[in-house]
């Protein structure tokens, strides 16, 4: 089923097919008029594909990803999707809240350390999300809503959850995340897509020039958690305050770069305002293409793609391996419970939770 509109905006509703525990995924195509399209399921809120020109005009799909549902529910590197109710790591799978503990299942175990990742293997990217779609004047929007229960991969509080993905006129998508509860909870989600401006499955990311608005980062420990300092970037790998391509210094001799294999660490943003601020620059030389992200959250996590299987099948046939895609995942810091002085992902009856990203594209 299509909507049309006066405006040069579009949505395309369309099935996914059914998932292997029952109930139909949807796929939504928003596409602006401008040659910007993005493709969007409701099962883990994910973004399957985004279409973007180049100088000379020619598009290409910058999201890793797979084309079938199944792939999705088997998938093990949250491609495209949406990933709370905690977004990153927290150690051990425990915190917690009020003087009562809360025990979370483990999903990843780096260095023997064990901790819970995004939320958990049932976490929001294994959720079946409801949506509604609408044009506006300036924009084609798709809403997305989820029910938590209380008690659902160990976290307290029935939780009413949202995202809106709203691609407008300028050439950025919006992702808008809101949340309220019934008991106190943790709330941290992010977006967990892969970006590769060459396009997806068109080699590795290394050229890619990277710049962010960060002249601070937090340090981990074996099991990729934060220490709890802030350490300086300048005179290290991980000064990317003037632009450079990721690739220049990932083979230097860095404890960091070891531990993580390369890149995966959370960016303490130089503007504490928390008002919509860019956070990050990212431009492919060859095809012209340029993102940039601006967020209201403290904290970026860049993920070089370190960990992406070595001939993963994704879309069309193409292959992804480490370092094929480029995560950016805008959040507030991981393991927050643990670290008093890290900003708090505590969400309490009565209280919203307002979050916004927005990834703007052109061409240079």
């Amino acid at each position: 089923m299509s909507v049309s509109h006066a405006s040069p905006f579009s949505i395309k509703t369309q099935s996914f097919g059914s998932l292997s525990e029952g109930g139909e995924a949807q796929l939504f195509t928003l596409a602006n008029g401008r040659g910007l399209k993005v493709v969007i399921t409701n099962y883990g809120a994910t973004i399957i594909g985004l279409w973007l020109p180049d100088r000379a005009g020619v598009l290409a799909d910058v999201v890793l990803g797979y084309d079938t549902l199944a792939e999705y529910e088997q998938g093990t590197c949250f491609h495209g999707a949406v990933v709370g109710r905690y977004g990153n790591r927290i150690a051990g799978g425990r915190f917690q809240l009020d003087g009562r503990e809360y025990t979370l299942p483990i999903n990843d175990q780096p260095g023997g350390l064990p901790c819970s990742l995004h939320g958990g293997p049932a976490g929001f990217h294994r959720q079946l999300w409801t949506a509604e779609t609408r044009l506006e004047e300036d924009a084609a929007v798709l809403e997305l809503s989820h029910l938590s229960p209380a008690g659902h991969a160990g976290y307290p509080g029935n939780l009413l959850v949202g995202v809106t993905y709203r691609l407008n006129q300028d050439n950025g998508l919006q992702v808008l995340y809101r949340g309220e509860t019934d008991a106190p909870t943790l709330l941290n989600p992010t977006q967990h897509a892969y970006f590769n401006l060459a396009g997806a499955g068109q080699g590795k990311i290394d050229d890619h020039i990277l710049q962010l608005a960060a002249s601070r980062f937090l340090p981990v420990n074996a099991g990729m958690i934060p220490r709890g300092e802030m350490e300086r970037v300048v005179g290290t790998p991980f000064d990317f305050v003037a632009p450079r391509p990721i690739g220049s210094q990932l083979g230097e001799v860095h404890e960091q770069l070891e531990l993580a294999g390369g890149y995966d660490h959370t960016y303490v943003l130089d503007d504490p305002s928390w008002r919509k601020r860019v956070a990050a620059q990212v431009l492919h030389r060859e095809s012209g293409r340029l993102m940039e992200v601006w967020t209201t959250e403290p904290g970026l996590q860049f993920y070089s793609g370190n960990f992406i299987p070595e001939g993963e099948r994704g879309k069309a046939g193409v292959h992804h391996g480490p370092r094929s895609g480029l995560c950016l995942e805008t959040q507030h810091y991981p393991d927050s419970p643990h670290h008093p002085g890290f900003p708090s992902t505590e969400l309490r009856p009565g209280g919203k939770f307002h979050s916004e990203t927005e990834y703007r594209f052109a061409v240079v």
